[in-house]
């Protein structure tokens, strides 16, 4: 980290004291390699971000895959200052801090809806920890949308997966996999069409509009529109930089990431909805890409397994690792989400 942060700052990108005219700030975006909400919506916020908010501000955005950061050491560039705000992708950087976790436990939020609830419940409890431990406030929470699996070699149900390398980006997805007989890969999502096309994983899953931006399509055969997760994704700011802010000022940057974070949960599951179309060869298809994947029928045994995950699986095995660093994590997820889930 300390090399990284040396040779960042030789290029220029370390957050620089700015004049009291203009507050300069340095914003790290989701790769562009995710797709079209990465490019449609959050680069043209950034873009207008003293229009959004009529504040003098200038931003200088830099999309996470062209600076050579991995999304597992955000929550650490951003407490370290070397950026102001960056996209946080949740469940990457759930490594650092297991509280993120509780807000897409596998088989918690199959649909929008279910997400939206998941977010109210547990988001003070993600911005309380965030704000100790990282020197982060969190700015927003948005979703990829549901997260599906594509496979190489033919499946027709999740048991299928037995014996078949499979790539996950979180750890409670990859006790997911392991437990329906799969071998779970960690792997960044820049790496994965490479990954499938040379056989150093045989299946992975993310959402079917990042899939199709991919191209994810052109190296695999097979889908299976089962939903594991939703993908939830956050807006974090350095509170150093947060407290520069008047309150008057903080109220505006809430108000145009409230905003922002709305707009994206609409356009995601349209997105969503036209991707899996796409994907399978179906119409309309106006958003995405056209491909002719197979389209695996769900099975009502596969569906009762993602929907029993959350009590006999994830939320155990997260709360585990949760509490072992974070004492009331467990406590404070069935006193919220799982109060709402009879749990």
């Amino acid at each position: 980290m300390r090399q990284l942060l040396a040779a960042l700052a030789l290029g220029g990108l370390v957050a620089t004291p700015v004049s009291a005219e203009t507050i300069e700030l340095k914003v790290l975006g989701q790769p562009g390699s995710t797709g079209l909400i990465q490019k449609n919506q959050e680069v043209p916020f950034f873009e207008n971000f003293a229009e959004e908010t009529g504040l003098d501000v200038k931003v200088n955005f830099q999309p996470l895959d062209a600076t050579g950061i991995k999304d597992t050491e955000e929550l650490r560039v951003l407490k370290s200052g070397l950026f102001n705000i960056i996209s946080l992708r949740m469940s990457q950087v759930s490594r650092d801090e297991p509280t993120i976790l509780g807000l897409d436990l596998v088989g918690l939020n199959p649909t929008y809806e279910a997400g939206k609830k998941t977010m109210t419940d547990f988001s003070e409890i993600v911005d309380k920890r965030l704000q100790e431990k990282f020197n982060t406030k969190l700015l927003g929470i948005w979703p990829f949308g549901p997260q599906v699996l594509f496979c190489k070699p033919e499946i027709s149900k999740l048991s299928d997966l037995k014996g078949y390398k499979v790539r996950v980006y979180d750890q409670n997805l990859a006790k997911f996999v392991e437990s329906v007989g799969g071998t779970p890969v960690p792997l960044g999502f820049t790496e994965v069409q490479q990954s499938l096309a040379r056989g150093v994983v045989d299946c992975a899953i993310t959402g079917p509009s990042s899939a199709n931006s991919a191209a994810w399509p052109e190296v695999t055969t097979h889908v299976l529109p089962l939903a594991f997760q939703i993908a939830l994704n956050g807006y974090g700011i350095n509170l150093d930089t947060w407290n520069k802010f008047s309150a008057e000022d903080q109220a505006k940057i809430e108000a145009a990431f409230d905003k922002l974070t709305a707009d994206i949960w609409t356009y995601s599951e349209e997105l969503f909805d036209d991707a899996m179309r796409c994907n399978v060869g179906k119409t309309p298809c106006e958003l995405n890409k056209p491909y002719d994947l197979v389209e695996v029928p769900i099975t009502e045994e596969d569906l009762a397994i993602v929907e029993n995950a959350v009590k006999e699986l994830s939320f155990p095995a997260w709360a585990e690792v949760c509490d072992a660093t974070n004492p009331t994590c467990s406590d404070d997820w069935k006193a919220t989400v799982g109060k709402r889930l009879g749990m």
